[in-house]
């Protein structure tokens, strides 16, 4: 009665202890390994005008800053923006004053988990600046720029230019090997250059038009206009690749040493669950070993 009543408590005792280190096992190695964040999104921009110039009125005596960004748009959250006239106020007598006017000017940015992309187009366009009301700073017909970037992959970048181009009333020839100079008697210089793109590893970046202007009417010096203008412009950041899994090393694994047969051994497989097999039978036996003892000495 009393070996039986000892002896089964260590048996459970022994069972209850294996069984918790094998199931202990793999949840503390599942609660051990790194947190993954989750993966960032690529970028992308587009925008159909964007201006930096500097008009002095009366002789440079006041001077607005012209700063337009006409349907500029960015994104990881998709966006698309078609507005068709840019105006600014406060430098035609309080009256408000066009910049650009088109028939068409699209801008749109999109972003995907593998993809970021960026396109802009415009087309049957007038630019004006402050001092010419009535004569185009530029015409163009058409000016398209793009910019994709794939996780993975080389980004893209395009830019393109349609039909003829008027610059101060005067049609000029644009060519992507360097920048066209265009001067007008009276009125002003401009400089174009045309289609620039740039990319590296994971970003893109096109251009349609750039222009630098110095516009100064007859040198009256009633509207002065230097600076900068960028026509159709996109860029892009493609997403993270997606990381590589590996594979298991223990489905690698090959006996080390003498082969099986001159050893006279058998060949053994493992796998991530031996550790806690191998675990759980030696506190078996550890306990196993301990209740033998104790009900030996129970016996004597």
């Amino acid at each position: 009665m009393n070996g039986n009543s000892f002896r089964m408590p260590a048996r459970r005792l022994a069972t209850v202890t294996a069984v918790t280190a094998l199931a202990a096992g793999p949840a503390a190695l599942a609660g051990s390994g790194p947190a993954h964040a989750t993966a960032d999104h690529g970028r992308a921009s587009a925008v159909v005008l964007r201006t930096g110039l500097d008009v002095g009125l009366l002789d440079k005596t006041v001077h607005v800053p012209l700063t337009v960004s006409l349907n500029q748009v960015e994104a990881p959250q998709s966006a698309r923006k078609t507005a068709l006239t840019a105006r600014l106020d406060g430098v035609n007598g309080g009256k408000p004053f066009s910049v650009l006017s088109a028939e068409v000017a699209d801008a749109q940015a999109t972003v995907t988990a593998g993809r970021a992309e960026g396109s802009t187009t415009l087309a049957h366009a007038r630019l004006h600046v402050p001092g010419l009301p009535l004569l185009s700073l530029v015409e163009v017909r058409q000016v398209t720029a793009k910019a994709t970037c794939e996780a993975g992959k080389a980004p893209i970048a395009s830019a393109s230019l349609l039909g003829s181009v008027t610059v101060l009333g005067k049609k000029v020839t644009l060519t992507p090997a360097g920048p066209t100079n265009v001067e007008v008697p009276g009125v002003g210089e401009v400089r174009l250059d045309l289609s620039q793109k740039r990319t590296t590893s994971r970003t893109a970046a096109a251009t349609a038009l750039r222009l630098k202007v110095s516009v100064n009417p007859l040198k009256l010096n009633v509207a002065e206009v230097e600076g900068t203008l960028t026509l159709a412009e996109a860029t892009c950041e493609a997403p993270p690749a997606p990381a590589r899994q590996s594979a298991d090393p223990a489905g690698d694994i090959r006996p080390q040493g003498a082969p099986a047969k001159e050893a006279g051994l058998a060949e053994t497989g493992g796998s991530s669950a031996t550790p806690y097999v191998a675990g759980g039978a030696l506190v078996l036996v550890a306990a196993g070993g301990g209740a033998l003892a104790l009900a030996c000495r129970r016996r004597s």
